[in-house]
């Protein structure tokens, strides 16, 4: 006898969620205003644990969008709004590095300049 839910694809659990339901989650700051919604996440290939999650923000429609790579320990998923909560206004994020459809190379320069841009230090990964 087989289990029903061998049949079911299993997306989320209570500590853990599949990286497809993680893109397009909304990201809004601590006074609840949306700022953009998750791209993609970048994961170490050697630890793999999550290093960046890239925040698209502002275009329309994903045109002339600019994306903002933020450290993941930056984020914190709230519940009730469905979405990750970051600490920083829009005036923070616009002077954040970013890429508009060319990825930059992540490298430890290019991570410590991100981490600084959010008053955090750089992990050294």
């Amino acid at each position: 006898m087989t289990d029903q839910r061998d049949d079911v694809e299993i997306e989320e659990s209570d500590r853990l969620i599949a990286s497809d339901k993680v893109e397009g989650t909304a990201v809004y700051n601590q006074e609840g205003d949306k700022l953009g919604h998750i791209h993609n996440f970048l994961v170490d290939k050697v630890s793999g644990q999550v290093e960046y999650a890239v925040l698209q923000f502002g275009g329309l429609f994903g045109l002339g969008a600019d994306y903002y790579p933020l450290p993941w320990q930056s984020l914190t998923y709230d519940t009730e709004q469905g979405g990750y909560i970051v600490d920083l206004d829009k005036e923070t994020l616009e002077a954040a590095p970013r890429y508009a459809e060319e990825e930059p190379r992540f490298d430890r320069a290019y991570g410590e300049q991100i981490y600084r841009a959010y008053g955090m230090t750089y992990p050294g990964i």
